[in-house]
């Protein structure tokens, strides 16, 4: 022990051994305590956390059996499971020794002991006992990991009819193979639905990897995706697996694909049709086994129409869609996302805020978030930090007002459904009926503005 290490409590009732030891040990340690009683134990392990306990096997009760050594180190290993202890006695033997050991102690000093070998026998317990902590901390947090990723669809907060859809869709579709399609606005939790795809798919032992496709550029596509083997261009030093190769056997994130240009979107078709690719610069083709799931904020089956998407590509990627529904879509669950956020935020910054006001959940009800759940999470953010007391209210939230295009709609009262049938029947006459340019100027789909127009008896 050249180095201080370790805080060392000691337990004799020799004042001499306490005295000798702490003088001999105190250079070598960050601390020594002495204790005399044993009966102090239990008040100062409620003080301190020891590294090493020291403790006599015998004392003034029973001078040699070692019971009451034997009864002290089940009581302290009661009050702290991963203590290290290692006896000291005078009367040691082999006996004695292996049923220490057997009991629980860590090691076993004779008196008179060896300085060296007593050092030794100090700093392997020190470092067992700093051992036996991260092993119970990593325990503790790989438990509750497991905990969060077994609940299903954790990431997702919502009790909303339309939540519940996306929900039974991941159940249904994640445990297979097939190719999923996410759309939906920004900000609405596309790569949320990826990640509950990916855990709870028959290919969650294997890698999930994520690649956005809005951030690479045309001349990097190939080597990203595909890789490159070493000289096919100037920095190729080495070989390298694109993406496609390391996610092999796994599934393969595609985020942003409504932002591919098409001859890119021929590369990409090719290597789906034929599972396989070919390095940048290779001769040969590597086969490669992904499950795909792809997602855009794009109106993909528009773009189809106008030719800025391979619809034989849409047909590769989107066995499966999944389409995800905006804020303003889904209103009742406000409420319950800006609980969930305010109660992440108050203990992130320390606050103690226990609620909005009804008037403050009013204003957030009649916003009509064009940045969805992410703007929603990040207004949250806001008032909490400037918040001033336990309530969040109106003013704590600072909104865009030309965002809820819905001041030229005369109000006469605050009920929401009266304030949407107004909406509604406004959009509907400016648009002569025209179901789907209502549809699109209040931000729904045809389907659900026919629901609320049947909600409403319209």
């Amino acid at each position: 022990m050249s180095e201080k290490k370790g805080r060392i409590l000691v337990v004799d009732d020799n004042e001499d051994i306490l005295f000798a030891l702490k003088l001999f040990l105190k250079p070598h340690t960050e601390s020594i305590t002495t204790v005399n009683n044993p009966d102090q134990i239990p008040e100062y392990l409620k003080k301190e956390d020891f590294d090493v306990i020291m403790l006599d096997m015998n004392f003034s009760q029973d001078a040699s059996s070692g019971q009451e050594g034997f009864d002290w180190l089940k009581r302290i290993l009661t009050i702290d499971p991963q203590a290290v202890i290692v006896f000291i006695t005078a009367y040691g033997d082999a006996e004695k020794a292996v049923k220490a050991i057997k009991a629980g102690a860590t090691d076993f000093v004779l008196k008179p002991w060896q300085n060296e070998k007593l050092l030794a026998t100090l700093s392997s317990a020190v470092s067992l006992r700093r051992t036996k902590l991260e092993a119970g901390h990593l325990k503790s947090r790989q438990q509750e990991l497991c905990e969060i990723i077994d609940r299903p669809f954790h990431d997702f907060i919502g009790d909303s009819p339309e939540m519940k859809e996306v929900f039974s869709t991941i159940s249904k579709v994640a445990k297979t193979d097939a190719n999923v399609l996410i759309l939906g606005e920004n900000g609405t939790g596309k790569e949320l639905v990826a990640r509950a795809l990916c855990r709870n798919s028959s290919r969650k032992d294997e890698v999930c990897i994520s690649v956005d496709l809005g951030s690479i550029t045309e001349t990097l596509f190939e080597s990203e995706l595909f890789g490159y083997v070493k000289g096919a261009f100037t920095d190729a030093k080495g070989d390298k697996p694109g993406r496609f190769e390391v996610a092999s056997n796994g599934t393969l994130f595609l985020d942003e694909i409504g932002n591919l240009s098409l001859p890119l979107q021929v590369k990409l078709l090719t290597a789906i049709e034929r599972r396989e690719i070919t390095r940048v610069g290779a001769t040969k083709p590597t086969p490669i086994d992904v499950r795909l799931i792809c997602a855009t904020n794009n109106n993909i089956h528009q773009m189809v129409e106008e030719g800025k998407f391979r619809q034989d590509l849409l047909y590769r990627i989107n066995t499966v869609e999944i389409h995800l529904p905006p804020l303003r879509e889904r209103t009742g669950d406000i409420g319950i996302l800006a609980d969930h956020f305010l109660k992440i935020y108050s203990k992130k910054y320390k606050k103690n805020i226990s609620r909005l006001s009804p008037i403050a959940l009013k204003k957030l009800n009649l916003y009509s978030w064009p940045g969805n759940v992410r703007e929603l999470q990040h207004a949250l953010e806001r008032a909490v930090i400037m918040c001033d007391s336990n309530i969040l209210e109106p003013d704590d939230f600072h909104l865009s007002s030309s965002r809820g295009k819905q001041n030229d709609v005369e109000l006469d009262n605050y009920n929401l459904d009266e304030i949407e049938k107004k909406i509604i029947i406004k959009v509907l006459k400016q648009n002569q009926g025209n179901i789907t340019q209502a549809a699109k100027e209040l931000g729904l789909t045809r389907t659900s503005l026919y629901r609320r127009m049947e909600k409403y008896d319209l």
